[in-house]
Order: structure tokens, then C-alpha cells, then sequence
């Protein structure tokens, strides 16, 4: 028979001096009550009650076992009180693994906002390009950028999509021209991850339906951060996560291209162990990710930036001179007054 049941059936019988009562507080049948006790002694090799006709009475071994199970049963109850707690109650450290550059741009705020909601957690954040294994390495909630994790056993949902941007400085496109197709990229240096991380093959979904291209990497960076600051050191065309270039673009320091094209969106998902008894600390912090995400509308953002920044792009198109001093008056007159800025300097490079 279960030991821990034979011990807390034990401690009742010695409460209630009966076998009869702690059976009736048990919910257990009398029989079942008096096995309990018998396998107990059974297992030390000693007697716990002295039984008599009219009344039952610990012995000295009894009394010594039921001071240290009590204590036990008691400690026990604790912990299970404490753990329940911890599942009901979000309390602890969370362990939190992102990507480098999408931990960086997008995650902070949320780790603030959910820290200031629950005090009681203690958020611990990973940063890492590299694949993870969620159960092994003990994190409590990962996120996902294009499938970077590894485990059989973890739980997935969609958090959102991102989008992909290519994009150079207004300097440089004084300089080299403007790509209006695919195709065009080929005679730009261009700024990419190394191909076993993104692939050089790139897909465009166009006007004329589907375009495949393989830019020429000019350098190659394993962190799209780093690509970033290439591109705004005007090194050539870049191929970037919207998300990470938003102010940028919107600031006129980069200017968005091949704006009738399209490359395949960013999947962005969130990954946890299980959903079997699911810690409140997790199932909080994942409800205030997806909150936090649905409310930001990160997608529609992109796009509104991208067209905020597109009649930059126009302009620099529509003109033959690389010195871009013919650009429309009226283009330039709608920018904001950083961006006007950003063209006038690159006009005169």
C-alpha cells in the first residue's frame, strides 16, 4: 500500500483514538483503515498502538513516529501548498530566449511592461542566434524567429509576421542609382547574412507573379544589427527585418526599394514546454505577449512606414541625375523635415 497514505491514515487513527472515526473521516472503510497501520508496523518491525477492546493508546515507538510524521506530513503540505501557489500565482524567475536583434528592437518593452504588471516574477532574458533547445537548456518561453529551436516536445503559437526590406541611404542611391526590379540587385553590392543562415537565394512575389534572384553578398554579417549599421554607412543594399530599420525609415536615413515587390514574411512565434499544468508565470507572460503584439499591430505599422518612406523612393527613381537636385519640390515639400534633410545632404555627395 502507498506509504504517504498509510502514514497521514496513521496520524488520523492516533488523533481520533479509533480506527472506526478516522475511517468515517477518511472517507475509507474500517478494514482498509486497519491494513494502513498493519503494513506501517509491518515495514518497521514494530508496534505503533497498543490495541485493547475499549480503547487504543500509542506506544512508545508510536509516539516517537508520529511526532516525526507529523512533522513530515506537515512540511509536505507545505510544499504542495507552495507549488500550487507558484501554478495559480505567477511568482519566480521566467527564463526567456530571443533572437539578438528582435530581443534588442521588440522585446524590452514588453519584459517592462509585464515586470511592472507582475513584481512578483523576476524576468531572465537569453539573447542568442543560434539554435535552442527549450526543455534541455531549462528556458520557460521562447521566441522564434524563423524556426530557430529545436525540441520534439515544445508548444508553438503564431505571435506575429514581419516583414522584409530592402533598403540603401539616399547617399548611396545618389551615387549608384536606384534598383526598381529584382533583377537590378545583381549590380549592387549587397549586405546579407552568411547563406547557410538566410540563403542567397532570394523570392519575390511581383506584378509579374514570381522573381528569383541571388544578390552578390559585398560583406556578410551574422548579426542583422551589424548589417544595419553597414547600411547606413552606405556599403550598398541591404535586406533587413522592417521591424529593426522602423525609424530609419521613417526618419529618411534609409529609403525603402522595389516597393512592387514583395519577399516572404517572418513567421514570429512563441514556444513553451508543454501545456500540461502550465505555471501561471508563463501563461501570463504569454497572454501579455500576444497582447502587447495585437496592440502594437507591428504588420500594419511596417507597411504604413514603408509608404510614409515611398515617395522618397519615387523621387530618387523618377530622376536620371545621380546628383538628385531635380528631385519634385512637391515629394519633398510632404516628407518630414528629417527626411528632407537626409535628401538634400545626399544631393549634394
Amino acid at each position: 500500500m502507498n506509504q504517504l497514505q498509510s502514514m497521514r491514515v496513521f496520524v488520523k487513527v492516533a488523533d481520533l483514538g479509533s480506527f472506526v472515526g478516522a475511517a468515517g473521516a477518511l472517507d475509507l472503510s474500517t478494514a482498509v483503515v486497519t491494513r494502513h497501520v498493519a503494513d506501517l508496523e509491518a515495514r518497521l518491525g514494530t508496534r505503533l498502538l497498543n490495541r485493547t477492546t475499549r480503547r487504543l493508546s500509542l506506544t512508545e515507538s508510536g509516539r516517537t513516529y508520529l511526532e516525526r510524521v507529523r512533522h513530515i506530513l506537515d512540511d509536505l503540505e507545505g510544499v504542495e501548498q507552495m507549488v500550487v501557489a507558484r501554478n495559480h500565482e505567477p511568482v519566480g524567475t521566467l527564463r526567456i530566449v530571443a533572437p539578438v536583434v528582435f530581443g534588442l528592437h521588440s522585446l524590452a518593452p514588453v519584459v517592462q511592461s509585464y515586470a511592472a504588471r507582475y513584481p512578483d516574477v523576476m524576468p531572465d532574458v537569453t539573447l542568442a542566434d543560434r539554435h535552442v533547445d527549450l526543455v534541455e537548456e531549462g528556458f520557460d518561453v521562447g521566441i522564434l524567429v524563423a524556426r530557430h529551436m529545436r525540441s520534439a516536445s515544445i508548444v508553438t503559437r503564431r505571435l506575429t509576421t514581419g516583414s522584409m526590406t530592402v533598403c540603401a541611404t539616399p547617399a548611396y542611391l545618389a551615387q549608384h542609382g536606384m534598383p526598381t526590379r529584382p533583377e537590378h540587385l545583381l549590380k549592387h553590392p549587397c549586405l546579407s547574412r552568411p547563406s547557410e543562415q538566410g540563403g542567397e537565394e532570394r523570392v519575390f512575389s511581383g506584378p509579374d507573379g514570381e522573381v528569383r534572384v541571388r544578390p552578390v553578398n559585398a560583406i556578410a554579417a551574422n548579426n542583422t544589427e551589424m548589417l544595419r549599421q553597414f547600411a547606413l554607412l552606405g556599403m550598398g543594399v541591404a535586406i533587413l527585418p522592417s521591424y529593426l530599420i522602423r525609424r530609419d525609415l521613417a526618419s529618411g536615413r534609409l529609403v525603402p526599394l522595389l516597393n512592387d515587390y514583395r519577399l516572404p514574411q517572418i513567421e514570429i512565434t512563441i514556444a513553451y514546454p508543454s501545456r500540461l499544468h502550465l505555471p501561471a508565470k508563463v501563461r501570463t507572460f504569454i497572454d501579455h505577449l500576444v497582447e502587447h503584439f495585437q496592440r502594437a499591430g507591428e504588420p500594419a505599422r511596417d507597411a504604413r512606414i514603408v509608404a510614409a518612406a515611398k515617395p522618397v523612393a519615387d523621387a530618387l527613381a523618377g530622376t536620371d541625375d545621380p546628383a538628385v537636385p531635380a528631385l519634385s519640390r512637391e515629394v519633398v515639400r510632404r516628407l518630414p523635415k528629417a527626411s528632407r534633410t537626409r535628401i538634400v545632404e545626399s544631393s549634394q555627395v
